[in-house]
């Protein structure tokens, strides 16, 4: 029988902690096509909390991604939740969250943040406090973080972070190839009696437009039978999906227009995907009572449109195709 790793667990109100948990997970942005993505795995798995890995996973659908890990504790989460929603830079957010942890031992914690800026740049930070469990660290690039702690050693991520830099292909492909990085017998420290890296693992990916409790791509390995590694369980799911994905390609193909960050503050950036389009084309922005409130020809297939004398509120962009509306998206102005 599975060794329990995690024998308690304690609900507090909103405040669950999970003592010492071992974990390592990336997450990341993708510039070109605003996708935000989050990928983990841990010792973790359902026995000891409903869906295992998976709740360090915090993504707001064209904004960033927030992981929280070791010692875990939801009013942090939520706490840094919050704070990406008002504006605040991965980096603040971090240095909010060690200036407020909700227990007063931000040297427990562990994070890692990506997100747009309000042009559409990438931005990145991680901590790993000094009383996490060895061995603990991070890695930072432009567009991600990666984070890890009880692990074998820093070889784990570094793996991760080769993975992730050399695959080509989507986010999501990369995502995966970042978890396939850490697939070692003890990658997670703790699981090395029962042969495999971790208990659970997890791959999602929003895209700018999605709703944040409804994906993209969003598939997690809660647990698996003794023995049984995850992350190949992880990939045989990629896998299927990668295949769904392609008898459904041409609806998926339809979709031309993408925009982000969502929300916007002063600049909306756009992708026009579709090269069977000829230019010039148009995009036009509406109220909700349908009053264009800002329209402007595109000529390129990237760019970005000017927001900043525009109210906050709810608004709707549209493609413009010789005049005809083809495509509609629904984004948010909150500055």
């Amino acid at each position: 029988m599975r060794l329990k790793l995690f024998a308690t667990v304690l609900f507090l109100g909103i405040v669950l902690n999970i003592n010492a948990q071992d974990t390592f997970s990336i997450v990341a942005v993708d510039t070109i096509t605003g996708e935000v993505g989050s990928a983990g795995a841990s010792c973790l798995d359902n026995s000891a909390i409903t869906g295992g890995a998976v709740i360090i996973s915090d993504i707001i659908p064209g904004r960033g991604a927030i992981h929280t890990q070791s010692y875990w504790i939801s009013a942090n989460q939520i706490n840094a939740h919050n704070k990406m929603l008002e504006g605040l830079s991965p980096a603040e957010i971090i240095d909010w969250l060690v200036e407020n942890d909700v227990q007063n031992q931000p040297q427990r914690r562990q994070y890692g943040i990506v997100d747009f800026d309000e042009e559409g740049n990438a931005r990145s930070a991680a901590f790993t406090g000094t009383s996490c469990m060895d061995w603990k660290g991070h890695h930072e690039g432009v567009n991600y973080s990666i984070q890890g702690n009880i692990l074998l050693g820093q070889q784990i991520i570094d793996s991760m972070e080769s993975r992730f830099i050399h695959t080509s292909g989507t986010l999501a492909d990369k995502l995966m190839a970042a978890l396939q990085g850490a697939n070692v017998v003890g990658a997670d420290s703790r699981c090395t009696p029962e042969g495999v890296s971790s208990l659970s693992a997890f791959l999602r990916v929003a895209k700018p437009e999605n709703d944040p409790d409804s994906l993209y791509l969003d598939l997690n390995v809660a647990e698996t039978p003794y023995g049984v590694e995850p992350i190949d369980e992880l990939q045989v799911l990629y896998d299927e999906w990668l295949n769904w994905v392609s008898v459904n390609k041409p609806d998926a193909e339809s979709k031309a227009l993408k925009l982000y960050p969502n929300p916007a503050k002063n600049f909306i950036q756009y992708q026009i995907d579709r090269s069977d389009l000829e230019l010039p084309i148009a995009l036009q922005m509406t109220d909700l009572q349908g009053r264009m409130v800002n329209e402007m020809p595109v000529d390129k297939r990237f760019g970005r449109m000017d927001i900043s004398e525009i109210e906050n509120g709810l608004y709707v962009v549209s493609l413009l195709i010789n005049g005809k509306n083809t495509e509609n998206i629904k984004i948010v102005i909150d500055r």
